[in-house]
């Protein structure tokens, strides 16, 4: 499909930002490019690309200042931060910059298409941002916060992930390996028990009493099941 979607690459190795830009021109979006913090703040706001490629290093600014100051100045679609770090993302403090999502370096080209391509299918059906309800809660994803009564309660990028996969999967019962992969990805080594002390930690932020989760439920031996309907 061709999305007319706009994605800026704010990448300062110019051949990373070639392979990147120069494949996703081939599967049909409009790109821009940028190599540094200055140039990429003014770029988002006067163009207001549909998704953002920050690199986390860049020279002059970091990523993590350049996508700050655009929230404060309302931008509110997706940023997608590229770090060499995997084992830093989740000290990554994106609640308070307001990272969307990440990427870690190096990546495999299939990986970043099939990613923003999942991201572009709801960009595509919605005609503002993707925004979640269920019982006194909202998720906004794209910016990376959970409101509860009109209280904002944070979350680490990895909570924001597994909470959006089972809000996009309502009531399915998704067992551990498949939520694993959506939220580490396909060269992962984690475990079963890092997965499940980050669903001890999303109950924590989203259930009423987390001993007795009415949301996000156990199913004995498979995984997890969200139940929105309570």
């Amino acid at each position: 499909m061709s999305k007319e979607i706009k994605i800026l690459i704010v990448e300062d190795d110019e051949n990373l930002r070639f392979l990147v830009g120069h494949r996703l021109k081939a599967e049909g979006y409009a790109v821009l490019e940028v190599s540094d913090g200055e140039a990429a703040e003014k770029a988002i706001l006067e163009e207001k690309p549909d998704i953002v490629l920050l690199d986390w290093m860049l020279p002059g600014k970091q990523g993590s200042e350049v996508c700050e100051k655009v929230r404060k100045q309302g931008f509110e679609n997706l940023i997608i931060m590229m770090t060499a770090k995997a084992q830093d993302v989740d000290k990554i403090d994106a609640y308070n910059f307001g990272v969307s999502d990440y990427v870690t370096k190096p990546f495999n080209m299939d990986v970043l298409v099939a990613m923003i391509e999942n991201k572009v299918k709801f960009l595509v059906n919605s005609d503002k941002s993707e925004i979640h309800r269920f019982g006194d809660m909202e998720h906004h994803p794209n910016v990376h916060t959970l409101f509860r009564n009109g209280k904002k309660i944070e979350l680490t990028i990895l909570e924001n992930r597994i909470l959006l996969y089972f809000l996009r999967n309502p009531s399915k019962v998704i067992n551990r390996d498949e939520l694993m992969l959506v939220v580490w990805g396909y060269n992962s080594d984690v475990n079963t028990r890092t997965l499940d002390m980050h669903i001890v930690r999303l109950r924590k932020k989203i259930e009423l009493n987390p001993d007795n989760p009415q949301l996000l439920q156990t199913v004995r031996g498979i995984g997890y099941r969200f139940n929105p309907g309570t």
